[in-house]
């Protein structure tokens, strides 16, 4: 008995199709990471973070962005957030450590780590997250755009939605070293080889503005910096003199010629582990 061909190419394009994509428990974690190829979300059993009280020299932009994730929890409105600025200054950490906070203190709220090359998928994974009960951080960190990159068209979809809106249950925040999100010389070329030179740039920067709330940080001093490294140290319970700790502290940042607080947290694991404590 012969199969009509029709028949046969309908059947392998169903084998060929990927399997429906299916919502994982939310109720089993707080926290996924988006993957695709296939798509899926993956939980995530125990996110790596510190605690909100060791981000020293940050607290508007702490206060901020604790107060929006709050009324996001809560139901009421809130704004997306572009935290961009000085490398190694905190802002994922920011992102994670209230995420904890928000949670500790009684108001359910998931978060979901979107990588910035997979932008394109984001209307699917929306659609999934559209459906649940549950509420959403979608956050994307260090976030840019290079020249000919055309994902920030898809991120558009995450800040305004399009016709069917963002979905009332997700909120995205994204941490930048580019205040609009894309090289200087980037824009400046757009100026000078485009026909309308406004409309050119006009596309590209004005998607920085699309993020109702934009959080700046700045490089610290070395006052900053110390107090950084002390407050690890009480926390991890590393024992040091203040003399001792200025002076290999400011050594280590002349050889690394910067002061971040990312600096000085390797500071501190240098420190941890010669003084042999664990952290």
């Amino acid at each position: 008995m012969t199969t009509d061909p029709l028949d046969r190419i309908a059947a392998a394009l169903e084998r060929m199709a990927p399997a429906p994509l299916t919502a994982p428990d939310f109720d089993a974690v707080d926290a996924f990471v988006w993957h695709v190829s296939p798509d899926r979300l993956e939980p995530v059993a125990t996110v790596s973070r510190v605690d909100m009280s060791l981000l020293v020299g940050i607290d508007r932009a702490r206060d901020t962005l604790l107060e929006n994730t709050r009324q996001f929890a809560r139901g009421l409105p809130a704004n997306n957030a572009l935290l961009w600025g000085a490398r190694g200054m905190g802002k994922s950490s920011l992102v994670k450590a209230v995420h904890a906070a928000v949670q500790a203190g009684g108001l359910p709220l998931k978060i979901v780590e979107l990588q910035r090359e997979d932008l394109p998928s984001v209307g699917r994974l929306l659609n999934l997250l559209r459906g649940s009960d549950a509420r959403f951080l979608l956050f994307c960190d260090d976030l840019s755009f290079g020249h000919d990159d055309e994902h920030y068209k898809s991120l558009k979809a995450v800040l305004d939605g399009g016709i069917e809106g963002r979905p009332e249950n997700v909120l995205f925040y994204a941490t930048s070293n580019r205040r609009h999100l894309m090289p200087r010389d980037m824009i400046e070329n757009e100026r000078s080889t485009a026909i309308n030179p406004s409309e050119a740039v006009e596309e590209k920067v004005s998607l920085s503005d699309r993020f109702g709330l934009w959080l700046g940080f700045h490089p610290c001093d070395q006052d900053a910096y110390l107090s950084m490294i002390r407050g690890y140290c009480d926390a991890y319970g590393v024992e040091i003199d203040d003399d001792t700790l200025r002076a290999e502290a400011i050594e280590w940042q002349a050889t690394r010629g910067a002061r971040s607080g990312r600096v000085a947290w390797q500071f501190f694991t240098d420190l941890a582990g010669r003084r042999g404590v664990r952290v």
